[in-house]
């Protein structure tokens, strides 16, 4: 009997698959615990619209996720760090304070996880902070440090 899983099945398959079951297995496990359905020229159908759906969706935020990098890699922003004699800096820039910035100065509101900064920032000077906004597209931000 072939069926359609509606949620992940271990050692089975992922949702959306349609796998291959003995009848038993179907009727007394898949079927009832609605794990899956039986894969009916209807359900067949219902899941190729559900999936070109999903692809669709997926391709927009890709698309988006794209512009906002374009409008990300031609900002800037300016932040200023502590500093004393001989170019010495008192304290870092960290991801939070990048992204606190990022928000007062641009207006947008990018999570600190999404910053890729490898170490603190510990002088004056500047930077290039790549920010994954999809899997496929990571943002180049230039960050101007500057002491006080």
């Amino acid at each position: 009997m072939q069926v359609i899983l509606i949620e992940d099945v271990k050692s089975l398959g992922k949702k959306g698959d349609v796998v291959k079951v003995n009848d038993g297995y179907a009727r007394n496990f898949i079927l009832p615990k609605k794990l899956g359905l039986e894969a009916t020229e209807k359900n067949l159908k219902d899941l190729a619209i559900k999936k070109a759906e999903e692809e669709a969706q997926q391709k927009a935020i890709y698309e988006e996720a794209l512009e906002f990098g374009k409008k990300l890699d031609a900002a800037s922003v300016t932040l200023e760090i502590k500093g004393g004699e001989g170019g010495r800096t008192f304290g870092s820039i960290t991801a939070k304070e990048i992204s606190e910035a990022i928000s007062k100065q641009l207006g947008y509101d990018i999570d600190k996880k999404k910053l890729l900064l490898a170490d603190p920032i510990k002088n004056a000077g500047s930077y290039t902070v790549g920010i994954k906004l999809h899997p496929k597209v990571t943002a180049n931000m230039k960050v101007e440090v500057k002491t006080v």
